[in-house]
């Protein structure tokens, strides 16, 4: 069975998948990157037989290869940025494969400031981005030769947090970036509560285990093993600069970045999910 670890991208989902890398799958909680080999992306070439050569293609397999992650008749920990929805009455996924949901939840204006980066967007492009019922992303680091295993559906901000937390097909667990930050040890133990829970694993929560993995999962040590080339999932800019992945963090407060008119265009844009959420 499935445990998705699902977020709009540039989220907090790699930290995320870090400190449960190195609380789930090392001997003493401390976190190297090898680690993250055990939450995988999914989709991803990994999960596939063949080269996704269309985009449109990806889909039609979703339900084939979540079928091969259930015959192995374990617990399976994936990573997605995909929107809990349907293409050509394909679902991404089923209560018969999956058995809950990590949703990490950020400020959309954090988000804009980050995507801004990582994608090397401007401003206008990245709320264009996140604002586009139709967006979906895939990997072209390789552009003579793209695979589309990877790609994923996103549509636009709303409707991805949308989709996942308002779910009743199975068990759900969400996390806003922001507790991670002001209360790290209380948010991750809370996470490794329900994911015991989910797994049926009797094991107490083990403090030492858990200090180490946050300790060694802060963003400044992420940074550092990033900039020791030890981190292999950077995209490149336009011209074809590696950008930082691990590059702001907690350090990126919106209203000290974006210019003052964007800030009121996207407080209207977001105005409804933003008191939802309470962002506002």
């Amino acid at each position: 069975m499935i445990i998705w670890l699902a977020s709009y991208p540039k989220s907090g989902n790699t930290w995320v998948r870090s400190f449960l890398s190195a609380y789930y799958y090392s001997n003493n909680g401390i976190f190297n990157p090898n680690l993250l080999k055990k939450i995988k992306q999914y989709p991803s070439s990994v999960f596939f037989d063949k080269k996704i050569d269309e985009p449109n293609e990806a889909h039609k397999y979703w339900l084939e290869t979540q079928d091969k992650i259930l015959s192995k008749k374990e617990i399976t920990i994936l990573k997605t940025h995909n929107s809990l929805t349907s293409i050509n009455s394909i679902p991404f996924t089923k209560p018969k494969y999956t058995i809950g949901v990590v949703y990490i939840l950020r400020d959309p204006r954090n988000i804009l400031t980050s995507l801004k980066n990582h994608y090397d967007l401007d401003y206008d492009e990245a709320i264009k981005f996140m604002l586009n019922e139709k967006k979906f992303i895939y990997d072209d680091r390789t552009p003579d030769n793209i695979d589309y295993s990877t790609f994923q559906f996103l549509g636009s901000w709303s409707n991805h947090y949308k989709s996942w937390i308002n779910t009743n097909l199975f068990r759900r667990m969400i996390i806003k970036y922001e507790d991670l930050i002001k209360n790290p040890y209380e948010t991750f133990r809370d996470l490794s509560v329900f994911i015991n829970t989910l797994a049926k694993l009797n094991d107490p929560i083990n403090s030492q285990k858990l200090n180490n993995a946050i300790e060694s999962t802060k963003f400044d040590n992420l940074r550092e093993i990033e900039k020791n080339n030890l981190f292999t999932e950077n995209v490149f800019s336009k011209d074809k600069k590696k950008i930082p992945f691990f590059n702001f963090g907690p350090e990126n407060k919106w209203a000290q970045k974006i210019p003052l008119k964007l800030q009121k265009d996207i407080n209207i844009y977001f105005e409804n999910d933003l008191k939802e959420l309470d962002y506002f």
